[in-house]
């Protein structure tokens, strides 16, 4: 892509612009930029309120000139403090997948709670990680992306930012994906491992978890029922 930065603003305006909750939408980007509504307010020289209503909903849905304001501040701030989730966004906007390897990519039009996300694939959460909610979710085929996908890459199964629950299937203890991860930088969210049961765990998966501040859970539902049970999510 020539232009990463006007790539990524086109998507994330593209996205509000179309949603069926602008407001919802809104406020899913600022948290994945990890943008408070004190520092973007500021940006865009309004008052907080302003933009707590937004994205609430109690004002109407913003025009297309706000939109791009909004856009342009997050981008902006972002850059003054070192450009790293522009950048992490722009790297997989053209990634493409093999249908072996990602089952299933959603992004989500609103920041959701994790253990909402847990009740509704009936998972068991084994450790607590540092962040609480998730913007969306990749399902993946363990062996096909440890055999065909290099280290470095496996950040491309972020989808558009790493606030999200990596689902691993064809596990059989979870060795292989919490191995893998360890080298992978940043950390998602959370990692939920499928077909299993906790009694089924791989003893030293639970450790390497929390080293990473990252969520672990595992759920019995095999790959095809999740996928239909993640279909109408959130």
């Amino acid at each position: 892509m020539d232009n990463p930065r006007a790539g990524l603003a086109e998507r994330i305006a593209g996205e509000v612009t179309l949603s069926a909750d602008p407001g919802a939408t809104l406020r899913k980007w600022r948290t994945d930029f990890e943008i408070s509504q004190t520092d973007l307010a500021a940006e865009l020289d309004v008052s907080p309120s302003v933009v707590s209503d937004y994205e609430s909903g109690r004002r109407e849905s913003p025009g297309t000139d706000l939109v791009t304001r909004f856009v342009t501040a997050l981008l902006d701030i972002d850059a003054r403090r070192g450009g790293d989730h522009a950048r992490q966004f722009a790297r997989v906007l053209s990634a493409g997948f093999d249908s072996n390897i990602v089952l299933d990519l959603r992004e989500y039009p609103r920041t959701v709670d994790l253990r909402t996300f847990y009740d509704h694939v009936e998972a068991t959460e084994v450790v607590t990680g540092n962040r609480p909610t998730i913007s969306g979710h990749t399902l993946i085929d363990s062996i096909s992306a440890i055999a065909e996908l290099p280290s470095e890459e496996f950040y491309r199964l972020y989808g558009q930012s790493t606030n999200r629950v990596l689902g691993f299937t064809n596990v059989t203890r979870g060795e292989s994906p919490l191995v893998a991860l360890r080298v992978v930088n940043p950390k998602p969210n959370a990692i939920l491992l499928c077909g299993l049961t906790e009694a089924d765990l791989w003893e030293h998966a639970p450790d390497l978890a929390r080293r990473d501040g990252v969520s672990l859970a595992v759920t019995e539902l095999e790959a095809e029922a999740l996928r239909n049970r993640l279909s109408d999510f959130p």
